[in-house]
C-alpha cells in the first residue's frame, strides 16, 4: 500500500529530492523506482523529518520502531497506514511522536482513484492536517473522521473494498464460463461490465440502490438474478459479515 501511495504521489508531483524511503528489504521495483526517479533509499544517517508516513505491515511496527523513533521530532508529523495500529499504540512505539494523523487508503490511490478515511489527534496543528489533506487527497477521496473507533469500520469497507470488488470480476468470469462462455472473453466481459459500472457509478450521484432499480425490468433477467443475489443468505448478509470480520481483525491488530 505504501508503493501505491507513493506512485500517486509522485505522479501528482511530489519532489523526489525531500523524500526519503526506508525499506530493508526493498523489492526489486522499489529499488528501480528509487533509482529512477532520484529517491534516497536507506540511507545512513536520515535526517529528522517533517512529516513521517508509516507504511509498513502493522506487525513491523515493533521490530521498525528503534530506527524510526530517532527520525521524529517535536514538530514532526506521523501519517500511519497500519490497520489496527491506535495513536496510543504508535506513541508507545515512537514516545517523541505528539501530532499523529491514522489514515487507511486503498490500492486505486496508486492511480488517483483511492478512497482515504482519516483521524487526527488532538495535537495535530491545523497546518499539519491541512498538510496531511493534501497528501491524502492528492491520490483521491478523503474522509476524515471525528472518532477512531470508527476507523476499523471503514478499513473493512474501503480499506478491503477493492479485493471485494475484485472477488465480484473474477466470480462473475467464473460463472461465464459455467454457462459456456470462453474463459478469455468471460474475463473480459466481467471486467469490463465490473470497470464500466464503477465509472457509472461515480458519474451519476444517484443512489446506487436506484440505480440498481433503474437496470432490473420486473420479470426480467436482471430481477431473476438478484432473487438469488439478495435472498436471505445472499450478498448483502455476506458483505455483512465480510465487512465486519474485516473490521474485527483490524481491531485485532492493535497493541
Amino acid at each position: 500500500m505504501g508503493g501505491a501511495m507513493l506512485a500517486g504521489w509522485l505522479a501528482g508531483g511530489l519532489d523526489a529530492s525531500r523524500t526519503t524511503i526506508l525499506d530493508p528489504q526493498a523489492s526489486p521495483e522499489m529499488r528501480g523506482l528509487c533509482a529512477e526517479r532520484g529517491l534516497a533509499l536507506n540511507p545512513d544517517a536520515p535526517p529528522v523529518t517533517e512529516v513521517l508516513v508509516l507504511a509498513m505491515k502493522p506487525q513491523g511496527l515493533e521490530a521498525a520502531a528503534p530506527a524510526l523513533a530517532p527520525l521524529v521530532g517535536p514538530d514532526t508529523l506521523v501519517i500511519s497506514i497500519l490497520a489496527g495500529k491506535t495513536v496510543a499504540n504508535l506513541r508507545e512505539r515512537l514516545p517523541g511522536a505528539r501530532a499523529i494523523v491514522r489514515a487507511m487508503p486503498n490500492l486505486p490511490a496508486s492511480i488517483g482513484r483511492g478512497a482515504t478515511g482519516a483521524v487526527a489527534s488532538a495535537e495535530v496543528a491545523p497546518r499539519q492536517r491541512a498538510q496531511a489533506d493534501a497528501l491524502l487527497a492528492s491520490v483521491g477521496l478523503v474522509e476524515w473522521l471525528d472518532d477512531e473507533g470508527l476507523i476499523d469500520a471503514l478499513t473493512a469497507v474501503s480499506g478491503s473494498g477493492p479485493a471485494y470488488v475484485f472477488l465480484l470480476a473474477e466470480v462473475m468470469a467464473q460463472a461465464g464460463v459455467a454457462a459456456g462462455l470462453p474463459p478469455e472473453m468471460a474475463a473480459r466481459l466481467a471486467r469490463s461490465t465490473v470497470a464500466g459500472a464503477g465509472a457509472l457509478l461515480e458519474a451519476n450521484p444517484r443512489d446506487a440502490g436506484l440505480l440498481r432499480q433503474d437496470v432490473t425490468s420486473p420479470g426480467g433477467t436482471t430481477a431473476e438474478a438478484l432473487a438469488v443475489l439478495m435472498r436471505a443468505g445472499g450478498l448483502p448478509d455476506l458483505m455483512r459479515e465480510a465487512v465486519d470480520a474485516a473490521r474485527r481483525r483490524a481491531g485485532a491488530l492493535s497493541g
